[in-house]
């Protein structure tokens, strides 16, 4: 109870100081982005705004405070169960249920840093993409559906994040 009174005060801060024509009902997607990087370090603008769509259950492009205790009850907190389905969530970037091959490609692509001595960095990024896909893809059909991300998550705990860093860090 205690730690739903704190997020409930913190949202009520971040508002507070808010200029935002959503202050009255909560984040908007900048305020949003602004409290991800401020708070737990995120740089990586498609993961952000991947995060702000999971966080956004009702797609208002606004968070509001129930959102907000939700989300952050997953992303502090959860279980390994719950953390699977979020960062399933944000890496199905259109939301179809599978992490698709393309998507894959278009999340390492953003959050690896490029070499300026290599050739064709994309040719890297398809070989990662193809090192998961033979290490997730548990039913073969070229892409990661829920069950196949789960299944690798639970025999390998290090690839939750394997595709960009969408949850805190430990401290």
């Amino acid at each position: 109870k205690r730690e739903v009174e704190c997020l409930i005060k913190l949202f009520d801060t971040l508002v507070a100081e808010s200029s935002s024509r959503f202050a009255a009902a909560g984040f908007d997607r900048n305020m949003f982005r602004d409290t991800l990087h401020g708070a737990f370090g995120m740089t990586d603008d498609m993961i952000m705004d991947r995060v702000f769509r999971t966080f956004d259950r009702d797609n208002d492009s606004c968070i509001s405070v129930v959102e907000w205790v939700e989300g952050l009850s997953v992303f502090l907190r959860g279980t390994l169960e719950e953390r699977i389905k979020y960062c399933f969530e944000v890496y199905d970037l259109n939301g179809d249920g599978y992490i698709s091959r393309e998507e894959m490609f278009q999340m390492l692509k953003n959050s690896l840093l490029k070499q300026p001595s290599e050739e064709d960095p994309d040719e890297g990024i398809k070989d990662l993409v193809d090192i998961a896909l033979k290490k997730m893809d548990y039913d073969h059909d070229g892409k990661l559906s829920f069950m196949d991300f789960e299944k690798a998550v639970r025999d390998e705990n290090l690839l939750l994040e394997a595709f960009g860093p969408c949850l805190p860090d430990i401290k």
